[in-house]
């Protein structure tokens, strides 16, 4: 069974340096890389043949600097010394493990390995088999919730510091630049020493630029070459030839160096590379908010009585306790309690819900007043957040065609340019005999064909737009999803879950000869120990209406008919029409009643006391109250929809109605959904399905888009390309305009990336662009792209 790593790196400067690494990595048996630049992270598959240590070797190997996690475990039974040996060099043996260090004296063990190459409970397993005890002092969530929190701080420290060397470099490099400005005013002719600029530009070229240096030695020294190859090259050029001149002519070089082109190319660039960071982290900001809502402890009974412990301890049947504003730790039930619970950043949702006995609670929500105690139900991996954080990080580490295309042309880029400004050079010193000419024309080619923007064009808008869905409620399975929604012609839609609540209402009471109040509280105390989802409608309506329930005792329930019973010592018999002519109880006043106002839609539930029919109960399956703006949204965007339902024709067709849907089939098997999506498909329609049950997954399969409300089934939610998050079926049309958005903002993003080369090399190589104009316009490029990729951040559903 193969394993997903999630690596941070740092050290890679342009997309050819993600290319260069993934390649590395999938040239290694039973491993499977995509390498991300605008996140700075890989993500990388192992299978159970391949070790951690092949990983790490390759990053050592490219000298990137790369994020393990770590976990530190008390151990209890250990006698000597040896035994903390023998219980190290156990570990080692796991290949996902990296290193291992243990003190016998303070009777603990800290290991580090690779984030999602390891779980906690195998480790502790692992030292109980070796006939030692072991407890979590340290679990995988504070670690990585402490790295996570360390990298941010880290990544504002080396802003900060780029920040100064920026203000650095600019002030040195104003002076040059006031000095090649006054050449184009008339009568002003200031020039600084040559000496001078000597010693404005040095500190420039070789302090603030040494980081162009090293990555091109670290480039060249992986056999590769990336854009600091181009940077160093251009401004060494430029530089060394300037100091050429003035080591030979003296004061006589004045007006020939081009001291301030190598220092302004290099402060441009440091500019360019410093707003380029920022908006990276901007772009990956939805994927650290959403681990940043991991909770590390949660308030757990055992043996009796409440301990804290950390999460990775928790285990599905536990009960677990939450205060009044606490984080929701792990997935559980509520078995006490109610209050209202904040999902916003995990649905989306902005008002707070209400839950209460028997609801779910999801990991991660924030908790109001009340005090809660729920059941665990699920833990690790399997839980809701953990899923949610799975899906996004998954979707933005995909690589859409036009990226996998870019990376092609990013391999061979660098030295295509090369090639370019060699040739460029020669022309110019061999054809026309200007070796000064050819010098800043080849600069400026070196300078302007940075591929930072081609690289960034792809995956910045891609991690911006599926953080942006995911903050939305929209879960985005991949990149193919989020290239296709955007095409949807044809919507399919099944009726019970997703279009109606999924559960059973009350919508109307009649009584004949009888008072309401007291009917509703005999039925509802008949009813309170039937788990039909009938008789829990009668007991939810009772109690909104705050009523008090009667006790009933003998209760029975008759197979296929209802349920009988005595209240207050006399018989009541509730079910269907035939129970009451099985008991001959006389239905003329329910018959008629039906008959004159039409109320057949939905179940009904007749009641009769001591043998008198005394009343009817009309229930429903109730339509979300979204339910009929996500249909408008649908036709507004001329998608043809339709409903898919097994229910009967009356219920189906009255909902269709009721949503201004002229498409419905009713009685339809899970199979015939396949079908009906098929013949759609045959006449070139691009058709999504819109469901939450079991029995909605073969549709969901056999759709082009399958999309699953987040109340579903899991099966419905693991064959679904799109998840929403909250029961809200106007997210439909919502994630085809995200993915009409991001798709947009790539197309966009690329035109202008290739836009500054196509226009900018031929440009940079006649002489027309100088290497302070490319070195402006090459930082532009990255920015321009990035800051297009963050407008999608300002999207919101248009409802």
């Amino acid at each position: 069974m193969s394993k997903t790593l999630s690596i941070s790196i740092e050290g890679m400067s342009c997309a050819g340096c993600a290319s260069k690494l993934e390649s590395a990595l999938n040239s290694e048996n039973g491993i499977e890389a995509r390498v991300n630049f605008a996140l700075n992270t890989a993500q990388i598959n192992i299978a159970d043949i391949t070790s951690s240590h092949a990983v790490k070797a390759v990053l050592d190997d490219k000298n990137y600097i790369y994020d393990t996690e770590e976990l530190s475990l008390s151990i209890n039974g250990w006698s000597c010394a040896n035994c903390a040996t023998k219980t190290v060099s156990k570990l080692l043996l796991n290949k996902d493990i990296l290193t291992v260090d243990a003190n016998f004296a303070s009777e603990k063990i800290t290991l580090t390995y690779f984030s999602g190459g390891l779980v906690p409970a195998d480790v502790i397993n692992l030292i109980i088999n070796l006939g030692y005890q072991a407890t979590v002092n340290q679990g995988t969530v504070v670690s990585q919730t402490e790295n996570l929190l360390a990298r941010t701080i880290e990544s504002k420290r080396k802003n900060k510091q780029q920040l100064f060397y920026v203000i650095i470099s600019a002030l040195l490099t104003l002076p040059l630049l006031a000095a090649m400005l006054t050449m184009f005013i008339d009568n002003i002719h200031f020039m600084l020493p040559v000496w001078l600029q000597l010693v404005l530009a040095t500190p420039v070229q070789f302090v603030i630029g040494r980081r162009y240096y090293l990555g091109a030695y670290k480039s060249l020294k992986n056999g590769a070459a990336n854009m600091d190859v181009l940077v160093a090259t251009g401004t060494s050029a430029a530089y060394f030839y300037s100091l050429y001149l003035l080591l030979t002519l003296g004061e006589n070089a004045q007006g020939l160096v081009y001291f301030e082109a190598s220092a302004v190319v290099i402060t441009l660039i440091s500019l360019g590379k410093y707003l380029e960071e920022n908006a990276k982290q901007s772009t990956s900001s939805a994927i650290n908010e959403l681990m940043m809502l991991r909770p590390e402890v949660a308030m757990v009974k055992r043996g009796g009585e409440w301990s804290k412990m950390p999460v990775e301890e928790v285990v599905i049947g536990d009960e677990v306790r939450i205060l009044a504003g606490d984080k929701v730790p792990v997935d559980g039930i509520i078995i006490d309690g109610s209050s209202e619970l904040d999902e916003s950043m995990l649905t989306g949702e902005s008002l707070p819900v209400f839950k209460t006995i028997g609801e779910t609670l999801i990991g991660g929500s924030i908790n109001g007043t009340g005090i809660l105690l729920l059941r665990v139900s699920a833990v690790g991996k399997e839980s809701s957040l953990n899923k949610i954080i799975s899906l996004v990080e998954t979707a933005q580490m995909a690589k859409a065609p036009f990226q996998q295309l870019v990376d092609k042309i990013s391999n061979i880029f660098v030295p295509v340019v090369l090639a370019i400004a060699a040739i460029t050079f020669l022309t110019w010193y061999l054809g026309f005999d200007d070796f000064e000419g050819g010098l800043i024309a080849a600069v400026a080619v070196l300078v302007i064909a940075c591929p930072c923007a081609l690289g960034l064009a792809t995956p910045a808008a891609l991690v911006t737009g599926t953080g942006t869905a995911a903050r939305q409620g929209i879960l985005i399975k991949d990149i193919d999803t989020l290239q296709k929604t955007h095409k949807i012609t044809d919507v399919m839609l099944d009726k019970t879950g997703t279009l109606t609540q999924g559960k059973p209402e009350v919508i109307a009471v009649h009584c004949f000869n009888y008072t309401i109040d007291t009917l509703i509280r005999r039925a509802a105390g008949v009813q309170e120990l039937s788990e039909h989802p009938l008789a829990k409608s009668i007991i939810r309506y009772a109690k909104d209406k705050q009523l008090t329930l009667l006790t009933a005792s003998q209760v029975e329930t008759v197979l296929g008919y209802g349920i009988k019973g005595y209240v207050a010592e006399e018989p009541i018999f509730i079910g269907n029409r035939e129970l009451m002519l099985a008991e001959n109880i006389n239905t003329q006043n329910g018959d008629s009643l039906l008959a004159k106002s039409g109320e057949h839609v939905g179940s009904h539930m007749w009641i009769a006391i001591a043998g008198e029919l005394v009343g009817l109960f009309i229930i429903a399956d109730t339509l979300r109250a979204e339910s009929l703006a996500a249909i408008s949204l649908l036709q507004q965007a001329n998608i043809n929809t339709t409903i898919l339902s097994g229910d009967n024709d009356v219920s189906v067709a009255t909902i269709a109605k009721a949503l201004q849907v002229g498409s419905y089939y009713a009685h339809v098997k899970p199979e015939q959904k396949s079908i009906y999506i098929q013949d759609r498909q045959k006449l070139g329609k691009y058709v999504a399905m819109v469901g939450d049950g079991i029995n909605d997954a073969p549709a969901l399969a056999q759709a082009d888009i399958s999309i699953a409300m987040g109340s579903g089934s899991d099966v419905a939610m693991e064959t679904a390309n799109i998840t929403l998050l909250r029961n809200d079926p106007r997210l439909v049309s919502a994630a085809m305009d995200i993915s009409k958005l991001t798709w947009r903002k790539i197309q966009q993003n690329l035109f202008w990336a290739f836009i500054f080369n196509i226009i900018g090399l031929p440009l940079a190589a006649g002489g027309y662009l100088s290497p302070e104009l490319a070195g402006a316009a090459m930082a532009f490029s990255s920015i321009a792209v990035l800051s297009n990729s963050l407008l999608i951040k300002r999207w919101k559903p248009n409802f």
